[in-house]
């Protein structure tokens, strides 16, 4: 098979990896094919696809969107990056659980993450660069972050200053953040992945 299923986490999140074929040449993937996706549960359909770089030590997250909620595939195309997901889906039985995992382009992995979980990634190399495929085209009016270093979450980054954003910089709590905008929430859909 050209995308294989490594592991399954938290209500959702799976671990993939493509068959890669290289030679002296280089190599050659196949990233996204939908008939392989859908063996595994995967057929959204994709709308907008997203690229960053960053230098090492920059964490971007833990960000999510809830009208339209936005399920991602991730991959990471250059360098490293450790990928954090955390389920706020309140009425998942992971709820406030994390998965943190490696991804680079040295070991080819992706990771589907759909919609109902904050996402976030600390890069390990200069230039990293990260790819990702989304189920939503983003909608500034109805996105959020939940800060890094949130106490109830107690995920280990290992690191203690990493480079942010102001966004991220000020971001609250998950516990704040529902606390204030409960009129605002609205129930992350469930779906059979």
């Amino acid at each position: 098979m050209p995308i294989d299923l490594i592991s399954e986490h938290l209500n959702g999140l799976k671990v993939l990896k493509p068959k890669v074929f290289g030679d002296e040449r280089g190599f050659f993937l196949e990233s996204y094919k939908e008939s392989e996706l859908k063996k595994y549960g995967i057929s959204e359909k994709f709308l907008q696809d997203n690229h960053s770089s960053s230098t090492k030590d920059v964490l971007r997250g833990l960000h999510f969107q809830w009208d339209k909620p936005m399920g991602k595939l991730i991959r990471v195309t250059r360098g490293s990056a450790l990928v954090c997901e955390v389920d706020i889906r309140k009425d998942s039985p992971t709820y406030k659980q994390y998965f943190m995992i490696e991804i680079s382009s040295k070991n080819f992995l992706m990771l589907w993450v759909p919609f109902g979980f904050a996402n976030g990634f600390l890069t390990l190399e200069d230039n990293t660069e990260m790819q990702y495929k989304c189920t939503a085209e983003w909608n500034p009016k109805a996105e959020s972050a939940i800060k890094w270093d949130d106490k109830s979450l107690n995920i280990n980054w290992g690191i203690e200053k990493p480079i942010l954003s102001g966004k991220d910089s000020f971001a609250e709590s998950l516990n704040d953040w529902e606390n204030k905008k409960e009129s605002d929430l609205i129930t992350f859909r469930k779906r059979n992945i």
